[in-house]
């Protein structure tokens, strides 16, 4: 009777070790994943930012017109 006892308790633990084992390695997963995403979304905004600004440049060809720095980034001249 203390063997069947023992044997389920001991199930029991292991069961439970493996679920935390897995549930970190998905929270591990799901915190790199983010990570990337936040990484990426930071690229793009570096590229969007720096793409504006070289359209704010004035243009190497003596063009002077100069840029309404209010506008928003739809008005900005392409």
């Amino acid at each position: 009777m203390l063997e069947d006892w023992e044997t389920r308790t001991d199930t029991v633990q292991v069961a439970v070790e493996s679920a935390f084992h897995h549930v970190g390695q998905i929270a591990g997963i799901i915190t790199g994943a983010g990570r990337d995403v936040t990484r990426g979304l930071g690229g793009w905004a570096t590229e969007v930012f720096e793409i504006r600004e070289a359209a704010r440049r004035p243009r190497a060809d003596g063009e002077t017109t100069p840029v309404d720095e209010t506008a928003s980034f739809d008005a900005v001249p392409r």
